[in-house]
């Protein structure tokens, strides 16, 4: 199998991650090529080369003029058995992704990092919950894809599938406002800085000190 590198990389991880955020079901139709370029920062070409990859791995079916979409059903690495409650996802994220930044700073290339950046720009520039939840996911997911670890790689995506319910984005909409929106994108951006300068501990408390924010504002105070 031919590991993909460099750009190609960085564009199939995006297309990766937008199939298993959970805004697409099976059979839906994703983006265009023009579309998932622009959001990417690659090529049309580059794109084309990771819908190839999907395809073959039947993950996506392409029709010429009308567009690539997923399979009527797309296969999953990992599958939710139940539902988790937020309170779940919570108490998950906290033991597993504080403790996986200081591989993420051993690991992380430049187009890791350059990722992380990309992400950061787009939840600064979001207006809706909906918005900035992609662009969250996406950054959370970044971190494991940096420790180039497939294990890692697999859990994140988990938590991500358990963040697809429904009862998870009525809490986030709900307390959704600028304000909260703007700390959110401080504490994105001090997680980044820490892993750049190539510190796990501060890596490690930056995320600890903003789940517990997430988990406060989803939750109430922690009893």
């Amino acid at each position: 199998m031919t590991v993909a590198v460099g750009v190609n990389a960085v564009a199939l991880r995006h297309v990766e991650a937008l199939v298993e955020s959970g805004q697409f079901g099976p059979g839906d139709k994703l983006p265009t090529e023009r579309e998932l370029s622009a959001a990417a920062g690659v090529s049309r070409a580059v794109i084309r080369t990771a819908l190839d990859a999907l395809e073959d791995r039947g993950v996506v079916v392409r029709h010429v003029g009308r567009g690539t979409f997923l399979t009527p059903q797309a296969p999953t690495e990992i599958e939710v058995a139940e539902h988790p409650s937020p309170a779940e996802i919570m108490a998950s994220r906290f033991v597993f992704e504080p403790e996986l930044l200081p591989l993420a700073v051993g690991a992380a290339t430049r187009a890791d990092i350059d990722e992380m950046h990309r992400c950061l720009r787009g939840g600064e520039a979001a207006s809706t919950s909906e918005e900035f939840e992609r662009w969250d996911t996406l950054l959370h997911h970044s971190f494991a894809l940096a420790t180039h670890n497939v294990v890692l790689i697999n859990m994140s995506r988990l938590l991500i599938d358990s963040r697809s319910q429904p009862i998870w984005g009525s809490l986030k909409r709900r307390s959704f406002n600028p304000e909260l929106k703007n700390c959110y994108c401080t504490e994105h951006e001090n997680i980044v800085a820490a892993l750049e300068d190539r510190d796990p501990q501060a890596a490690g408390a930056a995320m600890h000190e903003h789940l517990r924010h997430v988990r406060t504002t989803l939750l109430g105070p922690s009893s």
